[in-house]
């Protein structure tokens, strides 16, 4: 036989378990911020735009054909400017202390659809290194692809700068604080959702009349301590009496 759960049972559960669920998600709320502003690296983010268009005379149309071609060759360039032929050359010339594959996973290149123009991103924990490493990687780019496709149509549209009170890009710690806190409360209300399932103990008469099918004839109420002192303090001839017929036995 299937059991059925009603509204009231789950808000129910929800307001018995209200103080676990807000321990969780406050836990999971000071971790978050914690972690967040005392222990993640701060990584800002400059960025470069370059223009893939060969330059033409004055007096020499603009043919449809070249743009198709640049397009087309835009891919291959957005490969180019993470190999080793360029990333070399930009770690010596800056002496980074870095690899290649550490310098290239700094980068990230990418451009929107049928556009000429390709952005390059550098994220880096210094904001003034990582203008210095974006600006340098355009420029040798520029320069050596002359070199590797033998064809020249690489301009630089815009040089990375660092800004006055630039903020890092990461982390973001509102962000993470939020994400916390909804993560903290799933869990909180999933633990208590599994600790009612697992607790098989009687809580009420209505649950004793589910189980066995029996009407209840009569409960006996629980007193607290509190409760027992309070009466005896208004029944003090009883309790003198019963101190004296144990006195006189």
């Amino acid at each position: 036989m299937e059991e059925t759960i009603s509204l009231k049972e789950l808000l129910e559960t929800l307001r018995k378990r209200f103080r676990l669920i807000a321990i969780i998600t406050f836990i999971a709320i000071l971790i978050s911020g914690v972690v967040s502003y005392f222990f993640l690296t701060p990584i800002y983010q400059a960025s470069t735009q370059l223009l893939v268009n060969k330059s033409k005379d004055e007096q020499t149309p603009y043919q449809y054909g070249d743009v198709q071609t640049n397009l087309q060759l835009i891919n291959t360039y957005n490969e180019i400017i993470k190999s080793p032929a360029i990333l070399d050359i930009v770690i010596k010339e800056l002496n980074l202390n870095m690899t290649v594959k550490e310098l290239n996973g700094k980068i990230t290149v990418e451009n929107k659809t049928n556009s000429q123009v390709v952005n390059l991103s550098v994220q880096d924990s210094s904001a003034a290194e990582a203008a210095e490493i974006a600006n340098k990687t355009a420029q040798v780019f520029q320069k050596e692809i002359t070199k590797i496709m033998k064809v020249d149509n690489v301009s630089i549209l815009a040089k990375a700068t660092v800004e006055d009170n630039q903020g890092p890009i990461k982390p973001q710690p509102l962000l993470n604080i939020a994400i916390a806190a909804v993560v903290g409360l799933m869990i909180g209300v999933g633990l208590a959702f599994v600790l009612e399932y697992f607790d098989n103990t009687i809580k009420n008469e209505q649950e004793i009349e589910a189980i066995l099918g029996l009407p209840v004839l009569g409960v006996i109420p629980t007193m607290e301590e509190s409760d027992v002192r309070k009466v005896g303090k208004n029944r003090p001839e009883r309790n003198t009496r019963l101190r004296g017929e144990t006195l006189g036995s």
